[in-house]
């Protein structure tokens, strides 16, 4: 095996350790978000994502950018959460083709309930994962790079 080889499986065994830690990450949060509130992860992300914003409004094609989603797929997700009655649509005044989404107040009351529940379970999944030899270095580095929240 030659030096690029050794460089290619070097960053392989490292998108496999990321990849078991999001694997973890994201089961653990599964359940504690399913069973508590009834939401999965990505319905989680919307409604955080749109809580994050000033306005609490996002256009389509943000929100699939945040959730990581194709645009079909998003559209999906908003309506099944439009169904619930936990977002909006509303169409931009400028642009008459921009759709925003938002959060009802329905939406919001379920993101304040959800968040802690979130922000507990990622808390313990991760000092789980910094337990385990194979994962430390990667949690070691997410909190290195964690950016200071602004006050």
């Amino acid at each position: 095996m030659g030096i690029a080889d050794d460089a290619v499986e070097i960053r392989a065994q490292g998108w496999r350790t990321l990849a078991a830690l999001h694997g973890l990450l994201e089961a653990a949060l599964e359940r504690s978000l399913g069973d508590a509130v009834d939401l999965s992860v990505v319905e989680y992300t919307v409604l955080d994502a749109l809580d994050r914003q000033d306005g609490w409004h996002m256009r389509m094609q943000q929100l699939a950018r945040a959730t990581a989603l194709s645009g079909s797929a998003t559209t999906r997700l908003v309506t099944r959460l439009e169904d619930r009655g936990l977002l909006t649509r509303v169409l931009c005044a400028d642009d008459r083709r921009g759709i925003y989404t938002e959060l009802t107040p329905a939406g919001r009351e379920l993101y304040e309930r959800a968040r802690p529940i979130h922000d507990e379970t990622l808390e313990r999944a991760l000092e789980d994962a910094a337990s385990r030899p194979e994962l430390a270095p990667v949690v070691a580095a997410l909190h290195d790079v964690a950016l200071p929240v602004a006050d």
